[in-house]
């Protein structure tokens, strides 16, 4: 006789999904390591990279415009496309998870980021300064989104009934200092894939890299990657580049920003030809292959996922202290952390002794690899199932207690009666 288990119905809740951008592509991750575990029902208007026939997307429809126009559609809609499933479809979820705050009645929220904290620390003076006339609608527009979002958060992260998982221990600092949260919240250390992050992959790309790339041999490359250049550190990098500058250092810089931002203080710093701006790469890789070291001297990072990956492939890595990837990293031993995420000068003195110090340098990655190794997606899904877990065991519990309370009041008010 087959017995056939019923799985705990979870759905996840995101405007869209896939592995070009950070939080996404955890969250493809999760939902691929759960999908054993749960019947797992995804409400998103875009899904990409995910195996279709683990899971049901219900398509809620995207609204052409603005971006902020969007979200407050899908911030109302998602939940409207649910409520239908559950009053006529009778699509009731046992759980329901969210990478943010994307809905109000989620059961549990991955805190990738807290607005708050970021609209304060992130801000550039250069861009609060910036009065074209043609600069007005997105600055506008920006700051209304920034707005909407802390919003969000306010009402969301100070509900007592919604599990906060957080992917680095440091934001529990924001959390409390913003939204008066203090629980002990569980934390999942994003995983890697280590199929395409390893030495071995790095080492065997490295040659063909580096030439398409134009490095000499006896060049050393820095490599930052990411988006927003100004909060991953990149005015600061550019500082230490320019007390280095007897040394044959190139920064690679990967990502999507506008580089005519960051021209001028290339030209100014005489950096030209040690400085070039790239774009992404599916296979981000080959980045990862080229570089001699990475630096990712974030002013305010929840957890930024290229420095682990670096790692991963052997890299010597320099974060800072506001970068939650520091907490995987023994300084000295497995990565370099820099205290103070604007000290050009104490940046420099971390460079050098990566250039000057092959031995050293080298000793780093292999630790970085080793400490890297230990965490895969297998074990985000493992974690995030116990947490799951324990919710759903709450939420049974919670019912119970309830039906007892009124069972308890009937059988009293019958003996009044």
């Amino acid at each position: 006789m087959t017995i056939t288990t019923i799985k705990p119905r979870l759905a996840v809740v995101s405007p869209f999904l896939d592995k070009e951008h950070g939080t996404e592509r955890r969250v493809v991750e999760w939902v691929s390591q759960l999908a054993g575990e749960f019947e797992i029902h995804i409400y998103s208007q875009r899904v990409e990279g995910v195996d279709p026939s683990n899971l049901t997307w219900h398509r809620v429809p995207k609204l052409p415009g603005p971006h902020l126009i969007n979200f407050l559609w899908w911030f109302f809609a998602n939940r409207l496309w649910r409520q239908w499933d559950r009053w006529f479809r009778g699509l009731r979820h046992d759980l329901i998870f969210s990478p943010g705050p994307n809905c109000l009645d989620a059961d549990a929220i991955s805190v990738h980021i807290v607005f708050a904290q970021y609209v304060r620390r992130a801000e550039s003076d250069s861009e609060r300064a910036n009065n074209r006339i043609s600069y007005w609608p997105h600055a506008l527009h920006r700051k209304l989104y920034y707005w909407l979002a802390i919003f969000l958060e306010q009402r969301a992260y100070t509900r007592k009934n919604i599990t906060l998982i957080l992917i680095a221990k440091r934001t529990s600092l924001a959390l409390e200092e913003f939204y008066g949260r203090h629980d002990p919240f569980p934390v999942v250390y994003v995983g890697l894939d280590h199929e395409n992050f390893n030495p071995a992959r790095r080492s065997f790309c490295r040659e063909e890299a580096r030439r398409a790339l134009g490095l000499a041999e006896n060049h050393f490359a820095l490599l930052l990657v990411g988006n927003d250049w100004r909060n991953k550190g990149l005015p600061v990098l550019l500082g230490a580049m320019e007390l280095l500058h007897e040394l044959p250092i190139h920064l690679l810089v990967v990502g999507s920003d506008d580089p005519m931002r960051y021209r001028a203080m290339v030209r100014i710093k005489s950096l030209e030809e040690q400085v070039h701006f790239l774009p992404p790469r599916s296979d981000i890789e080959f980045y990862y292959a080229a570089a001699d070291a990475y630096a990712g001297p974030s002013l305010e990072d929840t957890f930024a996922q290229p420095p682990a990956e670096a790692m991963a492939c052997g890299l010597a890595v320099i974060v800072s202290t506001t970068n939650g990837t520091s907490e995987i990293i023994t300084d000295g031993k497995d990565g370099l952390i820099l205290a103070d995420p604007t000290d050009a000068t104490s940046l420099s003195a971390m460079i050098r002794h990566l250039v000057e110090d092959k031995e050293f340098r080298i000793g780093l990655g292999m630790n970085a690899s080793e400490t890297a190794r230990q965490y895969t997606w297998e074990r985000n899904g493992q974690e995030l199932s116990a947490i799951f877990r324990e919710i759903l065991l709450r939420k049974t519990q919670s019912i119970a207690q309830k039906r007892a309370r009124k069972s308890q009041t009937t059988k009293e008010a019958g003996r009044v009666e």
